[in-house]
């Protein structure tokens, strides 16, 4: 490959018309190299997984120059969510970024991410995946082909409402939008409200209009979706981790020569490793963007914290069996 190029294109007329945007990371790869495709939904310049995706692709394509050149395909431009783990599998893609909520039908064991006030903060949730277990747990779907590369963070979810949330029963009766998992649902059963799945695209309208009352999501999120605008406030939970599985197929992985398979997996560990600690100070800097905005910010009290924790501990023990025990401890304890 003689230079990386990047570059943007504009993605369909309807696309246009809604006034979204979608950059290409692709480089121009030349013949010999492996060509490896990275597919991903999200589109813009700075969400984490952009960031991470098009780092990858230019470390990659510098450091294995004439032997492997990545290609990054956003916005669903390649796959859109329904269909980019088929493609996966079939070696239409090579690697991908989906969120961790999305393997619930292929095993249970990445439930654990979504088990609500099991890690306080970014940090714990970085010492578990960085260790034994939580790589055990990027091998979970290998029956299957899949292989995970690691764990890319979008920061840790706080919940907003039409008012305070301080204690589990503030949250009685009310309506939340959440992803379709079966662990957030049971979270929101838990508190005495109401689950309510929805698109990401629909939660400032309805947040607007009253049709749900609050949600959960990353500072960076409630910030550039201006969420706290529509809210009363945002409680500094910390109650679930929001993050990606970077992943591949046993297939690819295993087709590389082994010089490339190792320099390869370097460099997706040392990519990893940086993005989640960008991740940390970005999650800060929006947290006091909403501040500035007008946005308020409540904060637990040790006590108030432990309430939350104590409600929410039936919902660990029932998708215990699914998840394994061990692995429970393992990250409670990291």
């Amino acid at each position: 490959m003689n230079k990386l190029k990047f570059k943007a294109a504009v993605v369909g007329f309807a696309a246009l018309a809604l006034g979204l945007t979608a950059v290409s990371a692709s480089a121009q790869c030349d013949s010999g190299e492996v060509v490896v495709k990275l597919s991903h939904v999200t589109g813009g310049t700075t969400h984490p997984k952009v960031v991470a995706s098009n780092n990858l692709a230019e470390r990659v394509n510098k450091e294995l120059n004439g032997e492997m050149c990545v290609e990054v395909y956003p916005n669903s431009t390649l796959f859109g969510d329904s269909k980019e783990l088929e493609a996966l599998l079939l070696g239409d893609v090579q690697l991908l970024a989906p969120s961790l909520s999305k393997f619930g039908s292929y095993t249970p064991k990445l439930g654990i991410y979504d088990l609500p006030f099991l890690f306080k903060d970014m940090d714990q949730a970085i010492r578990f995946m960085t260790a034994e277990k939580g790589k055990e747990l990027l091998n979970s779907m290998s029956d299957v082909g899949f292989v995970g590369l690691g764990y890319w963070l979008s920061g840790m979810k706080y919940f907003s409402a039409n008012k305070p949330l301080l204690v589990p029963s503030d949250a009685e009766g009310l309506k939340f939008r959440v992803q379709t998992s079966d662990v957030a649902k049971a979270m929101i059963s838990a508190m005495g409200a109401s689950p309510q799945p929805m698109a990401f695209a629909e939660v400032y309208g309805a947040l607007q209009t009253g049709v749900v009352d609050g949600q959960e999501n990353t500072w960076s999120n409630i910030y550039t979706k201006k969420f706290f605008e529509v809210q009363d406030s945002t409680t500094e939970t910390s109650h679930q981790v929001l993050a990606y599985l970077f992943m591949t197929s046993t297939d690819f992985l295993e087709s590389l020569k082994p010089d490339v398979r190792e320099k390869f997996l370097a460099i997706c560990d040392s990519v990893t490793m940086e993005a989640n600690e960008s991740v940390k100070a970005k999650e800060e800097t929006n947290k006091q963007n909403i501040i500035k905005s007008g946005g308020k910010i409540n904060e637990l009290t040790p006590e108030q914290r432990k309430e939350w924790v104590d409600a929410m501990k039936p919902v660990w023990k029932q998708f215990e069996k699914g998840i394994g025990a061990d692995y429970i401890e393992a990250a409670s304890k990291s």
